[in-house]
């Protein structure tokens, strides 16, 4: 509305005191005409019902509305307290909105120049969408509104389902009925969306809920076998248009305890015209009866063209329970279809007598298409542009004001789709651009401010020296003046021979280099004299060996020698060392420690804690005060990183390897191993992230700091004791877990916390806690959670 992109012919209303007050005046922050939209108001206050409409020319997922009122540079001072809001998806049926207790009112404006942002809970999908006013004629009211969100990419205009049943349980009623639905409700809901397409995701006990206020199971839908002699539940998917679906992903509950598992089985049908093929495709997922964990299961459509789908989910224990349904589709609209026209004739020998009129047909067809194609790609690109003027427009809503902006100003949901990432919202668009713009070394320093801890740069910003790295990204951020006091000194390391070096294996490798495996002899010789490894005379040593590749170009060259010479300056115990160099000729190679046991993740998915069940699977073992004992060393080695400004930036057991005696030692080249790429979070092919361990700072601001070196060491130290064996936030898709950072910014108490281990005793997961805490400033620096560990530790053995 501000901005414009809503065109002034798509606003009206239903009556105005003047032209200087019409609709196209009831822009937010805008004080055209008499400042506001102004209804002209007769009649008594129950039977009015003015309203001003928006027509957003297609269906869009509205998760956030702002109003103010009529200012006008102080004449005006007319606002409204309270208002309603009706919507349509097809400009004749006109839905109330109601928030999820039910109330249909949202408080306004208290003076006429503050904006007040309401979350709309449950979101709003719709085309038309009406500001309506509540007068009582004590004042008169004006208005001026705008509306976030995003285009409606799903194009699911209405889903037909059976209506959702109650569960008794321990005596206490589980309503899993769908709440919001906005259709007509009686043996089934028809032509109307709810909370299946609503953007939230249940909980995995589904007697809880994200919403304050509710009734137990209002998260989801379910429904009980004994209702269905048939077996399964049929629910009818209605769309805009004919599509091309790809996948349909469905959140099932799975609390195998409660007798609730997800679908044993799906059989879909698809109708592209008037008539539904007999043909349909089934998918039956794998069964799950030891993670009692929520989860989508992903089901392929195989790029089937249809408007409507009809799926029959077939019971696999007594109850079903979704709460999302999401389709990833393409309109057929959208497709560009490119037509090769065959020569003409089946003899090209044999003249026909119209061969001039088939091949001046063949080129007008092709003109016609290739102007298709023209002026669907200008189409694009205008969408494209408007996407990204309504990202600008957020964002600048977003951080218009001096402070930290406030938590209900972004409207984060897992509908607003950004083309081929299907589940990210405005605030992801923002993400990305927030972060690129953090790994540059020329970064701009528009990012918001953000509270940190106290003596710790802003990484993120114009100080920070970001080496390429030859793995695809050096791991630790430098600041520029300890970048600088470096420039002058010479590399403290020694010349290795290369024929000395015995390849073993390839461990991973990035955009300019590879890590290698090697067995280096002699190379006790070329140590510092502070420095020794604990083996036998003569005998081989195991090293990693990262190598820039030749065709490498001057700027990765000339980060790979920074790089060396911030490497030759980490002399920690528990830091990985580097201990020679090859530069005399190419490729230039930096010979680091490699620890025998390999890298932690590895190691403790390979063992088993202590107890009964490592007993009978006669697995190897690690104990639990081995694995604390680890822990301190990662800590210890944090703090000595931290001690010199420097910022790790992907903690995680895969960048601790593992020696004799359970020593620990820190490394940097986990990016660079296919095995975990699964850890990394993939951007358009540009960059990588690790967003499991991530702080909601760095994902949402581009902010590393040692706060967020921090938060990483709670993830690491909960994949410790849960042996690694799942990845952190399993439950959660990759954009999920964006959105759970949006929570943590917006700090509503809907964010999602790593679950305690089973083994990790309370004192520890409380560590865990602190880690993660909103506030950089509440978070332990490393000095502390050393000293925490040690206390701890010496405690335990009192105990013992």
């Amino acid at each position: 509305m501000s901005r414009g992109q809503i065109l002034d012919e798509d606003i009206s209303a239903s009556s105005q005191w003047s032209d200087s007050t019409a609709a196209k005046y009831g822009r937010l922050d805008c004080e055209e005409g008499d400042g506001a939209w102004c209804p002209e108001i007769a009649g008594e206050p129950e039977n009015i019902n003015e309203f001003l409409q928006i027509d957003l020319r297609s269906l869009h997922f509205i998760t956030l509305v702002g109003t103010q009122g009529r200012h006008a540079g102080g004449i005006g001072n007319e606002f409204a307290q309270t208002y309603k809001i009706k919507y349509s998806r097809d400009g004749s049926r006109w839905i109330s909105w109601r928030n999820r207790q039910g109330k249909e009112v949202i408080e306004a404006n208290r003076n006429a120049y503050d904006i007040v942002l309401k979350d709309l809970e449950p979101p709003i999908i719709a085309r038309f969408i009406r500001f309506m006013p509540v007068i009582d004629h004590s004042m008169n009211v004006c208005m001026r509104v705008e509306l976030y969100g995003c285009e409606w990419l799903d194009g699911l205009v209405s889903y037909n389902s059976p209506v959702g049943q109650q569960m008794t349980l321990n005596g206490q009623y589980i309503y899993l009925n769908d709440s919001v639905y906005d259709g007509a409700m009686s043996n089934s809901m028809t032509e109307g969306l709810g909370q299946l397409t609503d953007g939230m995701c249940g909980l995995d006990d589904f007697t809880h809920s994200h919403v304050y206020n509710v009734w137990p199971g209002y998260d989801y839908v379910g429904w009980t076998n004994e209702s269905f002699s048939n077996g399964y539940v049929e629910i009818m998917f209605e769309f805009d248009r004919t599509r091309n679906f790809t996948t349909m992903k469905v959140h099932c509950n799975n609390m195998f305890s409660r007798r609730v598992k997800t679908f044993q089985k799906v059989v879909c049908y698809f109708r592209s015209e008037s008539d539904w093929e007999a043909t349909p495709i089934s998918f039956s997922p794998v069964m799950d009866d030891v993670n009692p964990s929520a989860r989508f299961v992903t089901v392929s459509l195989y790029n089937h063209m249809a408007s409507a789908i009809k799926c029959q989910y077939y019971f696999s224990d007594i109850w079903m329970m979704f709460s999302e349904i999401t389709f990833q589709s393409v309109s057929f609209h959208q497709q560009v279809i490119f037509l090769f026209i065959p020569f003409l004739g089946d003899d090209p020998t044999h003249k026909v007598d119209d061969s001039n009129t088939r091949i001046l047909i063949g080129c007008l067809v092709a003109i016609i298409f290739i102007l298709v194609a023209i002026i669907v790609i200008i189409l694009w690109r205008q969408v494209w542009q408007k996407m990204t003027d309504s990202y600008d427009h957020v964002y600048s809503s977003m951080y218009s004001e001096s402070s930290f902006p406030r938590p209900q100003r972004i409207p984060v949901s897992s509908r607003c789709g950004v083309w081929n990432i299907y589940a990210i919202s405005y605030i992801h668009i923002h993400v990305y651009f927030v972060y690129f713009s953090a790994a540059s070394t020329n970064t701009s320093s528009k990012s918001p401010p953000v509270s940190v801890q106290e003596g710790v740069p802003h990484y993120a910003e114009a100080d920070i020296v970001n080496l390429q790295g030859v793995t695809g990204g050096n791991t630790y951020a430098v600041p520029a003046l300890t970048m600088d006091l470096l420039s002058g000194k010479d590399v403290a390391v020694e010349e290795f021979p290369r024929k000395l070096l015995t390849f073993k294996e390839k461990l991973g490798e990035g955009q300019f280099g590879e890590v290698h495996l090697c067995e280096a002899e002699g190379i006790q010789d070329f140590m510092d004299e502070d420095f020794s490894f604990d083996v036998i005379e003569n005998q081989t040593v195991l090293v990693a060996v990262k190598m820039l590749r030749t065709d490498a170009n001057k700027n990765a060259r000339n980060d790979f020698l920074k790089e060396i010479k911030i490497m030759s300056r980490l002399k920690d115990p528990n830091i990985i060392r580097l201990l020679a160099v090859c530069m005399s000729s190419d490729p230039l190679c930096m010979i680091t420690e490699y620890m025998e046991n390999g890298d932690l993740n590895q190691f403790l998915s390979r063992h088993e804690p202590e107890g009964m069940i490592a007993l009978l699977s006669n697995a190897p073992t690690v104990s639990y005060s081995n694995l604390h004992h680890m822990a301190t060393q990662i800590a210890s080695g944090m703090k000595y990183l931290s001690s010199l400004n420097f910022v790790h930036r992907d903690l995680a057991t895969r960048n601790c390897l593992v020696g004799k005696n359970f020593t620990i030692k820190i490394a940097d080249f986990g990016m660079s191993r296919n095995l975990y790429s699964g850890d990394y979070y993939r951007i358009q092919g540009r960059a990588v992230l690790p967003i499991r361990w991530m702080s909601w700072e760095s994902i949402l601001l581009g902010k590393f700091t040692t706060s967020s070196d921090v938060w990483a060491f709670g993830v690491t130290l909960w994949e410790m004791l849960t042996f690694c064996k799942e990845q952190p936030y399993s439950q959660l898709s990759d954009e999920q877990v964006i959105e759970n950072t949006g929570e943590f910014f917006r700090d509503q108490r809907r964010q999602i916390y790593l679950p305690q281990p089973p083994m990790c005793p309370d004192p520890v997961y409380k560590l865990m806690l602190s880690c993660w805490h909103r506030n950089t400033k509440e978070r332990p620096s490393f000095q502390e959670i050393h000293h925490t560990l040690l206390d701890y530790s010496l405690n335990v053995n009192k105990n013992h």
